[in-house]
This record gives structure tokens, sequence and C-alpha cells, in this order.
């Protein structure tokens, strides 16, 4: 498989390897629109006040997201074929094309890059199956932190592992150490893997294995999220940021 390497050194998004949405079948693509920009050669993904609530209708508790994905898919309307259900018996309620702009099927992959969080918001980089079959739905976490898990610019709990989800092949393996990390500024997170095992690390020291990842066609997922129920008034006007510097791997 060819390199990947995306550094955002352009003035736009690429839009051939990036679908600047979040799961929208469950949704629609306007409603579930990234706030982006490109600055300083990095990829910015923030939350700013104000922000609409994703599928508020069906997701509890409240989730505001703002992220891209580098694969989308979906059946008809009204179907359950769709990436991520996170109801059973999901129905898709807006139908999308097949977007493949970077799938990958294993041997590595990493992201440098920084968080800006408060104690109701969260970052990741993950990876998921495209799910054009519903058993191809495992994850890949790379790198997932609760801004109420971090110390700040001291450590922080950082999850990374493998979420089976409706695989019935990967074991449940998800774990989140403490490291001592500020991750307030340029970190690398990074995963290594095929089919026997993946190996996740952090600034090229291994952290923890798993064992028999998927390894099918898998998306790349960026977002950053806020959990408005869990803050105070004065959280209301805090802009929780993920800044990506590149993303590099195969």
């Amino acid at each position: 498989m060819a390199p990947f390497a995306d550094e955002f050194d352009g003035t736009d998004l690429d839009l051939s390897v990036w679908f600047p949405h979040y799961l929208p079948a469950w949704s629609s693509r306007e409603a579930t629109r990234a706030s982006y920009r490109i600055e300083d050669s990095c990829l910015v993904l923030d939350l700013p006040p104000g922000t609409g609530l994703w599928c508020p209708e069906d997701h509890f508790p409240p989730l505001r997201i703002s992220g891209i994905q580098s694969g989308n898919f979906s059946g008809p309307v009204g179907s359950t074929q769709g990436q991520q259900p996170f109801l059973d018996g999901q129905t898709v309620k807006e139908a999308q094309e097949r977007f493949e702009g970077h799938l990958t099927t294993g041997d590595h992959l990493e992201i440098r890059c920084r968080m800006t969080l408060s104690p109701r918001s969260m970052a990741a980089f993950w990876l998921v199956g495209f799910e054009d079959r519903p058993e191809r739905c495992g994850e890949i976490c790379v790198t997932e932190v609760f801004g109420r898990a971090v110390d700040p610019g001291r450590t922080a709990e950082v999850g990374m592992g493998v979420h089976a989800l409706r695989d019935p092949y990967p074991p449940e393996d998800f774990a989140a150490p403490r490291i001592d990390l500020d991750v307030a500024q340029l970190q690398t997170y990074a995963v290594d893997w095929n089919a026997d095992q993946a190996r996740f690390s952090v600034n090229g020291l291994e952290v923890r294995r798993c064992a028999r990842p998927p390894t099918y066609p898998m998306q790349l997922m960026l977002a950053v999220f806020d959990f408005p129920t869990w803050g105070s008034a004065e959280d209301e006007d805090f802009l929780p940021e993920l800044v990506v510097d590149r993303v590099t791997g195969s």
C-alpha cells in the first residue's frame, strides 16, 4: 500500500481525502458539518459556543461534535445500513454516496497533534471499518483524551486499543493508561498493526498491545467532542480544539 501523508500545508482541507462531516447518515450533512480551518500548516477542529447538538433527538447524553472522516457510506433512507449506529435498529435519515478518500488495512499510522480541552470536552483519532458489510465495524483507537482526565502540563489518561463493537472476531481490549504527557503541546500518537496484534505508542515509546485487531478496510476519524451536561455555565464560552500537525502512515 502506498504511503499516506497529510501535513495540511494547503489553503484548505483536501476534500479528495477528507469528508468534513461526522456520521451524517443518522442526521444530515448540513447538521453534521465540521467547524475547521487550516492555520500555520495545521488542521484546527473546534467547537464554537452555540454549536448545535449532534443527533439531538436520538443521542443521549447531549453531545456536540466537530469531526472529519476519510470515508463515508450508507444504504438508502429507512435502511439500517450505515456506519457506527448508536441505537439498535437505527435507520438512515439521509442516504450517503460512497466516498473512499483513504482506507487502510494495516501497517502503521500516526498523528501529531495537540488538544485544548476543558473537563467537559474530549478529542480523539481512531479508525473504524468502512462497514460496507455490517460485521466490518471494529475500531482501532489511536488516542482518546478526556479533559477531565488531564492534569494540565503534567499527565493525562490516554485511551487506546480495540473496540469489537458488532464484529465477532477481535477481542474487546481498550484502556486509558495515565502517561507523563502535556496534551496541550504537540505529541505523536501511533499504532502499528497486522492480523496478529496492534502496538500503540506515544512519542515512539510503546504503551500497550492488543491481539487480533481488524485488518479489513478502515477509515480515519478525527474529532473534538463536547458534553454540555458535564460542565457549568462558566464552561459555555470555552473553545475545545484538536490541532493536527500531520497524519502519516499507510
